[in-house]
């Protein structure tokens, strides 16, 4: 057999027998800035849309950026928005049933989805956290957060 054949032979067997490290857990950037830009959405507290630029002016983050996250969103029904000069976004449900693993989920894919061993009980573990987090909790947690960092005399 020429070289070239068992060469060709070899690689395929070595690409069949070695295991290639899975994906692990995997949160990008995008889920944190679209849950700090729903949080500052929910505590708008106003039936009326709210500017995407207003939103990502309040949160510090780039509003081309937040527009592409917000368009998976609007599609998945989480927020609803309406164009014109009093255009802007607002929740399509209620941000008490819209849920941190949700927003993740559609933004960056399931989350831990071909972990094992340790790193899935991890993915687990982090998918039954936001699971049982969502957009109101976040607001209440940086409401408290906010709170306890204040300095009483």
């Amino acid at each position: 057999m020429p070289a070239r054949a068992r060469g060709c032979q070899y690689d395929r067997w070595r690409a069949a027998t070695t295991r290639r490290p899975r994906a692990m857990l995997s949160i990008t950037t995008k889920s944190p800035y679209a849950v700090l830009a729903l949080a500052e959405l929910a505590r708008s507290g106003s039936s009326e849309p709210v500017p995407i630029g207003e939103l990502a002016r309040r949160r510090e983050v780039p509003v081309q950026f937040l527009e592409q996250l917000f368009a998976v969103l609007r599609r998945a029904g989480v927020i609803s928005s309406q164009r014109g000069v009093k255009g802007g976004y607002r929740f399509a449900r209620d941000p008490a049933e819209v849920t941190v693993l949700e927003v993740v989920e559609l933004l960056d894919g399931p989350l831990g989805r071909d972990s094992e061993g340790v790193f899935a009980d991890a993915a687990q573990a982090a998918r039954s956290v936001l699971a049982q987090t969502t957009i109101a909790d976040v607001i209440e947690r940086e409401l408290r957060d906010a709170g306890a960092s204040m300095y009483h005399i």
